[in-house]
């Protein structure tokens, strides 16, 4: 069974403040998603981790931080002739970004120092969080780095750093999850069989890879062509998949193919997450674990019909953000599913 938390027990503690990191990146991976999808992404055009904290204060402060987007490719391009009050909702967009950014950084930092200095935190989960903290501090430099693809010669960010800023927000996610599921708690000797611990942990490395394949066909806003299922071009599997030159470009630069793969991917997963269930139901293994594996499978699923739907509708903001959020609750539940089988 799974056990209940308790708040005041130290482990159970922890705990806490461990799911309420991960969903506090859950949020931050949403408004990021929501900053994608506003084409708000570039509207600060400078990094500055400190002082970056405030916001405008003044009308000249704004028409300084509207002078400065105006420089950007994407200005000149896309959004020429913008007002102030139109670039006032994307600035808010990302400097909301980049503000729980710094806000989970110092939810980890002054909790994490006050469990050690009562000495709450394990010394085998200690250096863990201390890998974690410093993952998120790559993640923000990423963040920038990101940015800046987008500032020189471009109207939009690079889907390459896109994706890797995307999926290190998704590990430090599972990191934390995982954590949060595991301390505290006792270690036992998995009674699920070898071949189904390794089915649960190949099905969350799948459902990261598409959540990464996601993050390409955000990036090259994929999703608003081929607006068709479950046909793309009149065929179920179009012409053009490999028109680029050399033939891996078309993987991550080729909007048909970047689609293409996405939906296959979620149809192998669909299937994998499917099959394991149903053996895993047939097993002697502990209910919760055929519990976590049913409910894997029904996740997929809804992800696959959310999808198709988003994609149908040509990716409305609300749609999008609902969609980037199941991805993220599919992963989750794998995470889940992976500690009950191991942990079985």
């Amino acid at each position: 069974m799974t056990q209940r938390i308790d708040a005041r027990h130290p482990a159970g503690a922890v705990r806490m403040w461990l799911f309420m990191l991960a969903a506090l990146v859950f949020v931050m991976v949403m408004l990021g998603g929501a900053t994608r999808l506003t084409d708000s992404g570039l509207s600060i055009t400078e990094w500055k981790p400190v002082v970056g904290i405030l916001p405008p204060l003044s009308e000249a402060d704004w028409r300084d931080a509207l002078a400065k987007y105006r420089e950007t490719h994407e200005y000149r391009t896309v959004n020429r002739g913008m007002s102030l009050e139109a670039f006032k909702v994307i600035f808010w967009w990302e400097w909301g970004h980049r503000f729980l950014g710094r806000l989970i950084g110092i939810v980890f930092i002054v909790p994490f120092a006050w469990f050690m200095w009562r000495r709450q935190i394990s010394l085998e989960l200690a250096p863990k969080l201390a890998a974690v903290f410093a993952l998120g501090g790559l993640q923000a430099g990423v963040g920038w780095y990101m940015v800046q693809s987008g500032l020189v010669d471009r109207v939009d960010v690079s889907q390459y750093r896109l994706a890797l800023h995307l999926g290190v927000a998704v590990l430090i996610f599972g990191l934390l999850l995982w954590m949060a599921l595991d301390y505290g708690r006792k270690k036992r000797v998995s009674g699920v069989a070898a071949g189904q611990r390794a089915a649960a942990a190949a099905l969350a490395g799948l459902v990261f890879i598409q959540i990464v394949l996601g993050a390409f066909v955000a990036g090259l806003k994929a999703g608003l062509s081929h607006n068709t299922w479950p046909l793309m071009d009149g065929s179920l599997v179009p012409a053009g998949l490999g028109a680029m030159s050399p033939w891996y470009l078309n993987l991550f630069e080729n909007v048909l193919t970047v689609q293409f793969n996405h939906r296959m991917a979620a149809y192998v997963l669909a299937v994998a997450a499917l099959l394991h269930a149903i053996v895993l139901s047939r097993s002697a293994s502990p209910a919760d674990v055929r519990r976590s594996a049913a409910l894997l499978g029904a996740a997929v699923v809804l992800q696959i019909a959310l999808g198709i739907w988003t994609l149908l509708a040509a990716v409305p903001l609300a749609l999008g953000l609902v969609h980037q959020a199941g991805a993220i609750m599919v992963f989750a539940t794998s995470v889940w599913h992976l500690h009950r089988v191991v942990r079985a």
